[in-house]
């Protein structure tokens, strides 16, 4: 899987074919602990990354528990 920031602050997760091979198979992704750990790397990077690159009204928003979140 690889993470494709944009300069928006977006981000695209790209998955291989053996991945939504697996995805599809299976309904979810398994990550060892290792691999667990390198997603959550890579998830604070973007977090920090983002900050820096989202314009004022979405750096203000506040996040709840059921907020919604849309893929496209």
């Amino acid at each position: 899987m690889i993470f494709k920031q944009y300069e928006d602050g977006s981000c695209d997760i790209e998955f291989s074919k053996k991945e939504r091979f697996k995805l599809f198979l299976k309904g979810k992704l398994h990550l060892s602990d290792e691999n667990l750990r390198h997603f959550g790397n890579n998830l604070v990077k973007i977090v920090m990354d983002w900050q820096l690159k989202f314009n004022e009204e979405i750096k203000n928003k506040q996040t709840n528990t059921d907020t919604k979140i849309k893929g496209e």
